[in-house]
């Protein structure tokens, strides 16, 4: 019988849990706290940080990703570390990527997303992740999900994930869904949540880049009844008296 001997070059699989753990730095968890409302009543009351930045995040993310499995994937995800969620997030996201759908890899990646939808639960953690994984995932397939999301989402987190995952349908140049699901917010009681109306504004805006005629027109019949901050950030790129005129009516 042969024996197996170590090849002590061989590098160590590093876990992504303890990667991000040992990153933490309280003053830096102080700041994000205060950067991402945590407060009583705030919308991110409760969230936790371990001081870790975004571009660090990645980082180790790309390091480590490809040793993640999905227990550990869980682990992260449903972690009370806000940053833990979003390095689960991202290495999802490296998953769905990477697979070219071998053995319905993808399918099982939006599985997980959707099974776990409850701690994609802060606006950064939306914006990275929802359109890399179920806009993307949507593009040939029914898009009925994001309506539900839209009308019957029970946070801001899930409507949120409705309308933000249009930017990949806006990247291939399809915006039909971006407008319609507009539409669903502006029919929502007021007021609508400070951060429903800046995502609503911000895919306008997107879509607008790729057709600023069809954008122009569909404000121009609904700017007078729109909320004003989703106004203000889908006419960003407006001529300032455009913008002017716009907000004046």
């Amino acid at each position: 019988m042969k024996e197996t001997i170590a090849n002590p070059e061989q590098p160590k699989v590093e876990s992504l849990y303890q990667a991000i753990l040992q990153q933490q730095d309280a003053e830096k968890a102080q700041h994000l706290s205060r950067f991402f409302k945590t407060g009583k009543g705030e919308y991110g009351e409760g969230d936790k940080f371990l001081g870790i930045k975004v571009p660090d995040v990645r980082a180790t993310v790309k390091r480590c990703w490809s040793s993640v499995s999905f227990d550990e994937l869980e682990t992260c995800l449903t972690s009370e570390y806000h940053e833990m969620r979003l390095a689960a997030l991202l290495t999802l996201v490296q998953f769905y990527k990477s697979s070219q759908n071998l053995g319905g890899l993808q399918q099982i990646c939006i599985n997980f997303y959707l099974f776990h939808i409850e701690y994609v639960n802060n606006w950064d953690l939306v914006d990275l992740s929802c359109y890399e994984l179920l806009g993307n995932w949507l593009l040939d397939k029914d898009r009925g999900i994001l309506y539900d999301m839209v009308r019957k989402g029970r946070t801001i987190w899930e409507q949120r994930i409705g309308i933000v995952s249009t930017m990949q349908f806006v990247r291939h140049g399809e915006l039909d869904d971006t407008y319609a699901l507009a539409e669903l917010f502006l029919e929502k009681p007021a007021p609508l949540h400070d951060l429903l109306q800046k995502a609503v504004g911000w895919l306008l805006r997107e879509a607008g880049k790729r057709d600023a005629h069809r954008l122009k027109e569909w404000l121009g019949r609904r700017c007078q009844t729109m909320p004003r901050t989703m106004l203000r950030y889908a006419i960003e790129k407006f001529s300032e008296e455009e913008r002017k005129k716009l907000m004046k009516k």
